[in-house]
């Protein structure tokens, strides 16, 4: 018999083909509540014919953080677990006995768990990164509206749980919102630093290069913003964004300081080799990419970019090795890639023409 009440809370919008699978993974709790914002298609019925406890409000004007605090509101106050998922999200299985377990036994406010943000077609994690959005039901309430963040105005007691929630996106959605909702997120709070890394960043996918600059920038100077891992990023994509109005000298400054903000992480390393590969610098290339491949050990955080782990880091090892002469390092560094990725003809062709160079 259960000895805590789970309640999992989310807001939805035109959702219909993820209902099934979503609260299959999520019944494990005792009760399942869902704030529709508006669906034209089916997922309110869909939700309704499987028990879901469904509410219907919409959120005018959009803010993500006004329609996941409507949500928890609805939670009932003797739930002693809040989880708050999306649609699009699936718990691995038995779940809820972990995560009641080590609550019991450590009477947290907060739970960390594994978030697999992308997989690939087989269900390999390809980014992952620990978030934090399971609560307790008192003092806590949802900020910003875009990248919103569960804020809680008491002392928190934090633990990690072994428990895994996997992220299956709808691609077909757009992130067209994301960008003025940034924007306002800003000028709410000029002195957060996290949205000004995340409107510089959105800037940057936009390729909106002199803004993305301007607060990129302006991240770095907030006396908040001392996460040397963000920081970091910041610097990485202010090398891109120079690299992408052809400044060459300040792209290569910036990833270089890079390195220097963040050392254990590979992206930074691998970002500067990447230009000096595009220069024909192999020999700058090379021992920096070497120094990327001591890195072992993946960050838990959002930082942690995919072409760092997969096989385009063995693929521009490969690369790098075989321009500088060390053939059998670029077999076995391509042989790599290959086994993450056998699908690559390119690789296959570039370890016909490298085996060889190795005997």
């Amino acid at each position: 018999m259960s000895k805590l009440k789970i309640v999992v809370y989310a807001i939805a919008k035109n959702e219909e083909k993820f209902v099934s699978r979503w609260v299959e993974s999520m019944k494990e709790a005792d009760e399942i509540i869902v704030l529709d914002t508006g669906s034209t298609d089916h997922t309110v019925e869909e939700l309704k014919k499987r028990n879901v406890t469904i509410y219907e409000k919409v959120i005018t004007p959009w803010r993500f953080d006004t329609a996941r605090n409507e949500c928890l509101a609805l939670v009932p106050e003797d739930a002693d677990i809040c989880v708050s998922t999306d649609l699009d999200e699936v718990f691995e299985p038995n779940w809820r006995e972990t995560l009641e377990k080590m609550w019991i036994e450590n009477n947290p406010t907060r739970a960390h768990y594994n978030y697999n943000w992308k997989l690939d077609d087989l269900g390999n994690p390809k980014v992952s990164f620990w978030i934090n959005q399971i609560h307790s039901r008192k003092n806590y309430h949802w900020k910003n509206p875009v990248h919103e963040i569960l804020v809680c105005s008491e002392k928190e007691k934090e633990i990690d749980v072994p428990i895994v929630l996997n992220h299956y996106p709808d691609k077909s959605k757009s992130r067209s919102s994301y960008l003025p909702l940034l924007e306002i997120s800003v000028e709410e709070d000029p002195e957060n630093d996290r949205n000004i890394h995340y409107l510089g960043r959105e800037y940057m996918y936009y390729k909106k290069w002199d803004q993305c600059i301007d607060m990129l920038h302006k991240h770095l100077n907030c006396k908040n913003a001392t996460w040397k891992d963000e920081r970091c990023a910041s610097m990485r994509f202010l090398g891109r964004a120079y690299y992408a109005k052809n400044y060459l000298e300040e792209a290569e400054y910036w990833w270089q300081k890079s390195i220097a903000e963040a050392p254990y992480l590979r992206e930074g390393y691998i970002e500067l080799a990447t230009l000096y590969m595009n220069k024909e610098e192999y020999e700058k290339a090379y021992p920096i990419l070497k120094q990327a491949e001591k890195i072992e050990e993946k960050s838990k955080s959002y930082i942690n970019e995919e072409f760092a782990w997969n096989d385009a880091f063995y693929d521009i090892l490969s690369l790098a090795a075989f321009y500088t002469k060390h053939y059998q390092e670029a077999v076995d560094y391509v042989k790599k890639a290959i086994e993450i990725d056998k699908t690559n003809t390119r690789y296959q062709k570039n370890l016909e023409l490298m085996i060889p160079y190795s005997l």
